[in-house]
């Protein structure tokens, strides 16, 4: 059973590194998935305790990403991410990716995940706990 409250909002800084740019120039943009990806997971490891990490897997459904402004080689970014709402088995998590010197918007982002079971890799409905902790309205 997890020991913390649910965390509103969560954040994570990375550096743009040479493997990340493009030929445009700047980072790639399957970068900003993986960062999608990377905070949302750090963000699950913060507030489900060992058994839940163990027993539940998340799977993507849906991303949808709007590019604002670029990222370059050198630049450190924060990785925000918070919760949506759940309908059914679909968990919305929206992150944005801010440069970090100035805090400028340089994308936003809006996936749909999906509780699989680590053991039978099928979609798993949450506990109401769980639900609760990974959703901006967990009585749905």
């Amino acid at each position: 059973m997890p020991t913390h409250e649910p965390v509103q909002s969560y954040e994570k800084t990375v550096g743009v590194e040479a493997a990340d740019i493009d030929f445009m120039g700047h980072v790639n943009n399957t970068v900003y998935l993986r960062w999608a990806q990377e905070v949302a997971t750090a963000h699950w490891e913060v507030l489900a305790s060992r058994e839940d990490q163990e027993a539940i897997l998340w799977v993507v459904a849906r991303h949808e990403i709007d590019y604002k402004q670029p990222a370059l080689l050198g630049d450190d970014v924060i990785l925000r991410t918070w919760l949506g709402v759940s309908r059914g088995l679909l968990f919305e998590r929206h992150t944005e990716v801010l440069r970090a010197t100035d805090r400028q918007v340089l994308a936003t982002a809006r996936t749909l995940w999906i509780p699989i079971d680590s053991q039978t890799k099928k979609p798993k409905r949450l506990s109401a706990e769980l639900r609760a902790m990974f959703s901006s309205n967990p009585d749905s």
